[in-house]
Order: C-alpha cells, then structure tokens, then sequence
C-alpha cells in the first residue's frame, strides 16, 4: 500500500531524496512517519509530518540533516536527506499515521511500506 524508493549507494557527505507514495485513501487525512533499520540493530523514528504539513517532528540524529515534506496532490511524502553519515545506513520505511498527527512511536502507524535500502559509504 506504500511504496518507498530512492535508496541506493552514496557517499559520505551525500545526498538522496526518499519518496513514498501511496493511495490517496491510505494518506487521506493521516500523518506519514519514516523510520530506518540498520543491520542488527532495532527499528527507529527518523521523521514525520502531519497531514496538513504543519507539523514535523525529527529524531535528535538527523535534525538540521533531513528534511520531510509532503505533495498530497501527488500522495507522496519525501525524505531529503543531505549531509548522509555512515551511520545513516539502513532500510528506510515509510508508514501512515492513525491519524492526522504522529509521533515517534511506531504504534501510531498502521501500514508501512517495503522499504528502501540508503547505503552511505564511509
């Protein structure tokens, strides 16, 4: 029901930009989180964004790196990440909100996406 894309292979000090689309039904009315899992490790909020797009909320790790933003004229939500550091890599999901604003926590989104691998090269 989400599909993410853009990952790939970069270097450090890089830039990508993540999207995430998904069905005007599943985005309607709803925030959408991105969250990231690197090997080994436990899954983590990286960003979201309310449905109207006035609010944002950033994970301490990529404030003033990645910005979050949303076309709900084109059910996307984007994730521009600049600056990338090693420890950015990971498989980036991107889910929908319960509601018109989320937070960090995970069980605040109810579909998620397949995810999309960003590999920063040290």
């Amino acid at each position: 029901q989400l599909q993410a894309s853009g990952g790939g292979l970069v270097q450090t000090g890089g830039s990508l930009r993540l999207s995430c689309v998904s069905s005007k039904r599943t985005f309607s009315n709803n925030a959408v989180g991105w969250f990231r899992q690197a090997p080994g490790k436990d899954r983590e909020f990286v960003a979201s964004i309310s449905w109207r797009g006035d609010g944002t909320i950033y994970a301490d790790s990529v404030k003033g790196r990645f910005i979050i933003s949303r076309d709900n004229g084109k059910n996307t939500v984007y994730l521009q990440m600049n600056s990338l550091k090693f420890d950015d890599t990971a498989i980036y999901y991107c889910a929908a909100g319960r509601s018109s604003y989320a937070g960090r926590a995970s069980g605040a989104y109810n579909y998620w996406g397949q995810g999309t691998l960003v590999t920063v090269s040290s």
